[in-house]
């Protein structure tokens, strides 16, 4: 392991926070809100001290001495101190009494799963409802994409940007927009922030302009924290449809926005993930819709209640218009499903992704017809691509740990004592980013009556969904820290 870049990488994440929450102090000020003024100015203090330290100890790391560990390594370690420090100004300022009920908060926010312990958001400061919104911003696009984007590296350190981005993106594979790793982390960022700006703009024209940047950065980021108790319910139909129609767009891989710039339009028409993720959105916000006609009293508004909540489950932003946990077992079940089958690859949204669905089901039928016709070879396609078999051997690997890790966390959860519906969703509602689930943390309910221990194994579950699994497990593995 190389300590020095490990420390090193994770200063710089540290000094990157720090900045980031320049903003939130900024509000503290104009709200007038003195107790999380001095909870901002301590957190930064604490966060300035520890980066510096690190800096100075992480002095002569040498950036081509970085491989995949490092970068598994390096990822899992600045997530972790994100949700760790971010946490600070919620503890600090009391706002969040007990410190493990603030981490599991803000890690939600980085990780953009939304699940809260807070039973009345309108409780905190604004500025702090800033930072809880905000940190879903920051952690949709991720922030060592951010990091990169930013931060130049010598031609030594090639391996380093190649290593980061594949620890921190999701999905099967990683490809590159471009040539130049730093550039094609430019361009995914120019992109998010363009989206979220329009979604800002358009929401402003009905809602206040606080509200309107926070829902934004809970939208881009696919999070799902609102600054109200009524969540989006509360909001007119126009912003309900804004909103679906923009958890929409950030579900959908960021590299079909870069192939809409360059003018090949066929090529994104040729995504076959973005025609599963659309397939498979409008078949069941349709089965929905019509399950739950009964419910409403018009087809617009029952059509825009379907629509908006298959978008914020399947996206796994987790915005609510309405108490889903009510409606018939059909349409809570297809809610079930979109949150394991997730978004696309390359977007801002969690789950399993529309591609590993897709590869499985080929996969699984690839197989069978080699077993039915022994000696023949039946090669898995996506978009007319033949995929490789390293790639579907990491998709099995990535499911079977995917399976163990719900399993386990169900398991705990349930010595809590809640029933099953509760325990089993919770699981999947955090694993796969996505923030409400049924029964006892449905939503109109949190996760604030779960034990220390339910509330740690779910910060892991979090942790463990919005990486892609792979770096957050291998920080449990002693061969990680061996040095080279």
């Amino acid at each position: 392991m190389n300590y020095k870049s490990l420390g090193h990488f994770t200063a710089l994440i540290l000094l990157i926070e720090a900045a980031l929450m320049l903003p939130a102090l900024v509000l503290s000020f104009v709200f007038g809100e003195p107790d999380s003024t001095v909870a901002y100015l301590k957190t930064l203090m604490i966060i300035l001290a520890l980066g510096g330290l690190l800096w100075l100890l992480s002095k002569g790391e040498k950036a081509n001495d970085f491989y995949e560990k490092e970068g598994l390594a390096c990822a899992g370690i600045s997530w972790l101190v994100l949700g760790l420090t971010g946490a600070l100004p919620f503890f600090i300022s009391g706002q969040i009494p007990a410190y493990i009920d603030a981490v599991f908060e803000t890690v939600s926010g980085f990780t953009t799963t939304g699940a809260s312990i807070l039973s009345d958001v309108e409780k905190l400061d604004k500025s702090l409802l800033y930072w809880r919104s905000f940190t879903h911003w920051i952690g949709g696009m991720g922030v060592l994409v951010f990091l990169l984007a930013l931060v130049p590296r010598s031609r030594s350190g090639a391996g380093f940007t190649m290593h980061i981005l594949k620890a921190e993106s999701p999905g099967p594979d990683v490809g590159k927009l471009v040539p130049q790793l730093r550039r094609t982390a430019q361009i995914l960022y120019l992109i998010y922030i363009v989206l979220t700006v329009v979604n800002i703009i358009l929401l402003a024209l009905d809602m206040p302009l606080f509200d309107a940047f926070c829902i934004a950065f809970g939208t881009a980021g696919t999070g799902g924290f609102a600054v109200t108790n009524a969540g989006l319910g509360g909001y007119s139909p126009y912003i309900q449809w804004v909103t679906t129609i923009f958890m929409f767009l950030f579900g959908v891989n960021f590299s079909c926005y870069y192939l809409l710039l360059r003018k090949k339009p066929l090529s994104v028409l040729k995504d076959e993930e973005l025609r599963v993720y659309f397939l498979v959105f409008m078949g069941c916000s349709l089965a929905i819709a019509l399950n739950i006609r009964s419910f409403f009293s018009g087809a617009e508004e029952t059509l825009r209640a379907a629509m908006f909540q298959a978008a914020s489950i399947m996206s796994t932003t987790g915005f609510a218009t309405t108490n889903f946990d009510l409606w018939p077992t059909l349409a809570k079940a297809l809610l079930v499903f979109l949150m394991i089958i997730g978004a696309s690859a390359g977007s801002t949204g969690g789950g399993l992704k529309c591609i590993r669905f897709s590869l499985l089901i080929k996969d699984l039928r690839s197989r069978l017809r080699e077993m039915i016709r022994p000696g023949r070879i039946y090669p898995v396609r996506s978009s007319g691509k033949i995929v490789s078999e390293s790639v579907l051997a990491s998709l099995r690997t990535y499911l079977t740990a995917y399976v163990l890790i719900a399993l386990a966390s169900f398991l705990i959860l349930t010595i809590d004592g809640k029933d099953l519906t509760t325990c089993i969703t919770a699981v999947l509602a955090c694993f796969n980013n996505i923030g409400p689930g049924l029964s006892g943390v449905g939503p109109m309910s949190n996760y604030g009556s779960l034990s220390v221990l339910s509330k740690l194994v779910l910060i892991f579950d979090m942790l463990a969904g919005r990486l892609e699994i792979f770096p957050v497990v291998a920080l449990l593995f002693r061969t990680t820290w061996k040095h080279q």
